[in-house]
């Protein structure tokens, strides 16, 4: 018996030896053979030859996470002959006297221009693969440079200006093909850099400019220890991300069908978890298509009869043409909005948005205008001086876009505005229960009804919402079943739901013993979408039907906040940082609510509280 236990030891540390090289570096003269591989310093990445899916007899050589193989399937983050895969299993790798790498004895990517003399291919724990002289630590080559489908943590995503080398995220053909597909993401430089998503020469989506925090039409998933950055210079244009915390890992990538997902592997699950969909149907489409389009006021239809067939080429024209020379024009503010194209805008990345206004009623071909930077003091401005192209909802609600408007349709726009108001001041009361922040914030999904929203700039405007329709949400709850209950509250009961798209929510079914009237409760909802935070949980609509009343809220998977800050069960796994991260984004949702808002919240504290 210990015999038969000692042998079989002896066989998997063969085994072991035999399948890896004992370093992370590869030695010129010294091939990776198929059945070896090279291992990171702390065992993060792995680099080796491996076939994609579960039928495909061609192999490819490429870098996979080491140890995160959900359901024992190798993640693989970059592929190095990707358009020229090796039969069978007698393939090498190998590291040229003059610091090429070939496969086979081929050449697969553009090599060092510089002959090194002494070189080592090395493949780090941020899973780069390099090339340099080996006693030295600049990278005469690096796979970052090449990416194929994956966006990894510290890798460069845009323009080398000085080489003209384009870093663009290319999807595979098909899950067992990672030859290159038909979905680009590229950096577009021209204009006002911006994200991309090409199939083929049709723009499927873009990102906005950045707006000194995140890309203007990019939702930023709200993920503790991810910074991101962003670089336009006479040197390069590029987009990065870098994990600060040691446990966390995330990636993005574009895969076969053309979605960009952001994924995260949540440990405990032995998963991966996609947080993040663009395009999604309810921020993007292909510029040939316009879904749920409309035009804004102060402007029509140019030829009707091309929005009934759902592709009006032509788009909107004036109501009434801009009236340059006596100075009479005004902008209208669209909230909430995505920068429209920006290949032809152009940046003043040191005046205010003051100066903005003022230098586009200068400029006669001056169409709309806005800030170009929301983080610190503001500065910076994009001026449109061409037709106003795909202006529409926002995912991430934090810039205006002032359009340029004739004088009329701007008296026009007030009127009507002035008509519908039906009150100077309105003071919001919340009741607060056990969490602080439970206020929502309006979103704006597919299943519901969207459209722009706008105010004039000289006094209040309207703000409509995203209406569900009833038997949306009986399907999604399962007409209210017993088991889909979450909580229930003062108001009600609350619900977990499913849309039909697999987008999970948590409906709130209003207690019928509420004295609110229809009129009431679809004003106090108004109100409360306006407040726009993302430390707030969010709105994501609402439904009437009958004595029926209904919010709909994002779903927050973890349950209540203070389950996890006080629970035993939750509690004990949150660290310090952690701690001081949720913290910080309680105060900075309610220094938002009683000093940042435009609007006066009353806050009034339930007799239930008894600690806070």
């Amino acid at each position: 018996m210990v015999m038969a236990q000692l042998v079989t030891r002896l066989l998997f540390l063969l085994v072991i030896f035999h399948y890896s090289i004992a370093a992370d570096t590869l030695n010129p003269n010294q091939p990776l053979r198929d059945d070896q591989i090279l291992v990171s310093a702390k065992e993060n990445f792995a680099l080796g030859f491996f076939s994609p899916g579960g039928s495909s007899k061609n192999r490819y050589v490429g870098i996979w996470y080491n140890k995160l193989r959900p359901a024992g399937q190798k993640t693989i983050v970059w592929v190095a002959n990707r358009r020229s895969p090796v039969s069978g299993t007698n393939g090498s790798l190998e590291l040229n006297g003059n610091g090429t790498l070939t496969i086979n004895s081929m050449i697969f990517l553009p090599m060092p221009t510089v002959t090194l003399t002494n070189p080592v291919a090395q493949i780090l724990d941020d899973g780069n693969l390099v090339i340099r002289e080996a006693n030295s630590s600049e990278f005469a080559w690096q796979s970052f440079d090449y990416p194929t489908d994956t966006h990894l943590s510290g890798m460069k995503l845009g323009w080398d200006l000085r080489t003209g080398l384009n870093r663009n995220l290319t999807s595979w053909l098909s899950y067992d093909d990672p030859s290159p597909g038909r979905y680009v993401l590229s950096m577009d430089h021209e204009g006002i850099p911006q994200l991309i998503l090409w199939s083929g020469s049709a723009k499927m989506w873009r990102s906005g400019p950045w707006n000194g925090t995140t890309f203007s039409n990019v939702e930023q998933p709200r993920i503790s220890g991810v910074s991101f950055d962003f670089v336009s210079n006479k040197d390069e244009v590029c987009f990065t991300y870098n994990t600060t915390e040691a446990n966390l890992v995330t990636r993005t990538k574009v895969d076969q069908s053309g979605m960009v997902k952001r994924l995260t592997w949540i440990k405990s699950a032995g998963m991966w978890k996609n947080i993040l969909n663009y395009p999604g149907k309810n921020s993007a489409r292909s510029t040939q298509k316009c879904g749920p389009c409309s035009c804004m006021q102060g402007f029509k239809q140019k030829l009707p009869q091309e929005w009934a067939s759902g592709m009006p080429s032509s788009g909107c024209e004036r109501l009434t043409e801009l009236d340059c020379k006596n100075m009479s024009d005004g902008f209208m503010t669209i909230t909430l909005a995505a920068l429209p194209e920006t290949s032809h805008a152009i940046l003043y990345p040191n005046i205010s948005l003051n100066e903005c206004g003022a230098r586009c009623l200068n400029n006669c071909l001056c169409t709309a205008y806005a800030t170009a930077n929301i983080n610190g003091a503001g500065l910076g401005c994009v001026i449109w001086v061409t037709e106003i192209i795909d202006l529409r909802m926002s995912l991430n609600p934090t810039q205006d876009v002032f359009v340029r408007l004739a004088a009329a349709d701007l008296a026009s726009i007030s009127n009507k505005s002035s008509k519908k108001s039906r009150s100077k001041s309105v003071v919001l009361i919340i009741v607060f229960s056990t969490v602080p922040l439970i206020i929502p914030l309006i979103y704006f999904y597919p299943w519901g009804r969207k459209k722009m929203i706008h105010k004039d700039i000289r006094g209040n405007g309207e703000f409509e919402l995203a209406q569900l329709q009833w038997s949306t949400l009986m399907a999604a709850t399962q007409n209210f079943a017993k088991i889909n209950i979450l909580g229930k509250g003062g108001f009600g009961l609350v619900y977990k739901g499913k849309m039909a798209e697999g987008h999970e929510i948590a409906v709130k079914r209003l207690s019928r013993n509420s004295t609110q009237g229809i009129d009431e409760f679809e004003n106090e909802v108004t109100f409360i979408a306006k407040l726009q935070h993302r430390n707030l949980v969010r709105l994501l609509g609402y439904c009437i039907k009958g004595d029926e009343k209904i919010l709909v809220y994002e779903y927050m998977p973890n349950g209540s906040l203070d389950a996890c800050l006080f629970g035993k069960e939750k509690g004990d796994h949150l660290d310090w940082q952690t701690r001081f991260h949720i913290i910080e984004g309680i105060a900075r949702g309610l220094l938002y609510l009683h000093r940042t808002s435009r609007l006066r919240i009353i806050h009034r504290i339930s007799k239930q509280v008894t600690s806070f």
